[in-house]
């Protein structure tokens, strides 16, 4: 899935869009998440293999097997608790998982400061290699354009959005930079939607809104969007 991270009361509609689907497709052992680092804090491409996070409706433990995996399919993520500490964009959608699974999943968390296509197109095809024959959800967290007329985001933000139902990771990237898309997790996305391919899924857009369709203020807008990826079950002659 790709999830907004912002203030609840903003984002908050548009996410719940994507977990009314995922808790109507079953719980999930472990959930990915990959996400934008907004501190600038620890290395640039950041998981966590071991630990515990806690939210006030309990505590998720680290998948450090499946977190290990990963390492050892890339050389370009480092282990590095600084990157999460200060970090929102994963912990946010926490509460969203507990709520609907309470705390019986495990999470693996990569943080992203470097965004360059080929670290994401690598971190992609590693999560292909290592979530192959397992119960896993991913969740790309990413808020779209920031602070630009609602018409404007709006524009920008349907042009990558249907790169990224298209499931065109290149024509998604290079959206973002020619149109200047400030969407704060690109790299995330891009990485998703590489994986999504190598998967066989589809993609589909379940809800795009912006912070002024709260606030009232469309002069100035942050837009959200949800988009849930979904596994194509080939038909089994055998049946």
């Amino acid at each position: 899935m790709i999830c907004p991270h912002a203030g609840y009361m903003y984002s908050g509609p548009v996410a719940a869009s994507a977990y009314f689907e995922l808790a109507l497709d079953g719980k999930p052992d472990t959930v990915v998440l990959l996400g934008p680092n907004h501190t600038g804090y620890g290395s640039a491409l950041s998981l966590m293999s071991e630990g515990i996070w806690q939210t006030p409706l309990g505590k998720v433990e680290i998948d450090s097997k499946m977190a290990n995996d990963i390492l050892h399919e890339t050389s370009i993520i480092d282990v590095d608790e600084l990157a999460h500490r200060y970090e929102h964009s994963l912990e946010v959608q926490l509460p969203f998982l507990q709520f609907i699974f309470g705390n019986t999943f495990k999470i693996v968390p990569i943080c992203f400061l470097m965004q360059d296509y080929d670290s994401a197109v690598e971190v992609g095809r590693a999560l292909e290699e290592v979530l192959d024959t397992t119960n896993t959800v991913v969740i790309a967290s990413s808020d779209m354009t920031h602070y630009e007329p609602a018409k404007k985001a709006a524009e920008k933000d349907q042009a990558a959005l249907q790169a990224i139902t298209d499931l065109d990771a290149k024509r998604f990237y290079e959206t973002i930079e020619t149109q200047n898309i400030t969407a704060c997790g690109y790299a995330p996305i891009t990485a998703l939607i590489t994986y999504a391919n190598g998967v066989c899924a589809k993609a589909k857009l379940l809800n795009y809104h912006n912070s002024g369709d709260i606030t009232g203020d469309q002069s100035s807008v942050v837009g959200y969007a949800a988009v849930n990826f979904k596994k194509q079950i080939p038909n089994n002659p055998s049946k």
